[in-house]
């Protein structure tokens, strides 16, 4: 199995606070990984740049062998923003197939897009008059509509009742035996045992990469919300001090 996205050394800087700081990690190619973390941890940060969106300092990111923000890699890549990226004024069918018109996709398989992410009752309706949750799967639709190669989504799941949410983790894997690389991120630490494997970040720094499995095993707990907090624990133990904490105040 080959590596879809390899990040190497990445910082980012946003005025003068650094977000990421020299991240380093791989994504395996037709599996869904999961990026874990808290919110402000730099999870949107890394997908930027993944899609090549972002500004970065240094470092660098290769999607699908070639540098991230490639203009090859626009048919390649499926994003999912956390903002809903439709239009408010069409109905969720009619965004489906504007976007499929540009993929050079047909009706039919947009509408089938929508009936995939459980809108099929709700198409003819104005994006305007949808929750949020439901906003937040017409995007979902618009976003797998070309097939992508790759598929990154931000916290895809927030706001989806239970059952939704199942759908939708059963469409990801779906799509990623059939060849497509899936990077998901969310906050709730619950859905990380849906993952193939686990990015795990904190404060723009990756405390793990592996496997639930192996980081359960690492972390000496089945849970995995014990994992997380034993592993900032431990990276939180090692990580250096600014010199004047050191030194102590006086």
């Amino acid at each position: 199995m080959g590596t879809a996205i390899e990040v190497r050394d990445l910082v980012v800087v946003r005025g003068r606070r650094r977000v990421l700081h020299g991240i380093d990690c791989s994504i395996p190619s037709g599996m869904v990984t999961g990026l874990l973390g808290p919110s402000g941890s730099g999870k949107t940060t890394l997908m930027r740049c993944v899609v090549g969106v972002q500004r970065i300092e240094s470092g660098t990111v290769t999607v699908l062998g070639q540098p991230a923000g490639s203009p090859t890699l626009r048919r390649q890549i499926g994003y999912l923003t956390q903002a809903p990226s439709i239009y408010a004024d069409l109905t969720v069918r009619e965004n489906a197939r504007y976007f499929a018109s540009i993929y050079g996709v047909n009706h039919h398989d947009a509408d089938q897009a929508v009936v995939d992410v459980g809108l099929g009752g709700a198409a003819t309706q104005l994006v305007a008059t949808l929750s949020g949750g439901q906003r937040a799967r017409a995007s979902l639709a618009c976003a797998i509509l070309s097939s992508p190669d790759l598929l990154v989504l931000d916290e895809p799941t927030v706001g989806q009742d239970p059952v939704l949410r199942d759908d939708l983790w059963q469409r990801f894997h779906e799509m990623a035996r059939t060849g497509t690389t899936l990077l998901v991120s969310s906050h709730v630490m619950d859905e990380a045992s849906r993952c193939d494997r686990l990015i795990l970040i904190r404060e723009g720094l990756v405390i793990a990469d592996d496997t639930p499995a192996a980081i359960r095993t690492a972390a000496g707990t089945d849970d995995l919300d014990q994992a997380f907090l034993r592993l900032v624990r431990a990276s939180d133990a090692t990580r250096p001090q600014p010199a004047e904490q050191k030194a102590g105040t006086r």
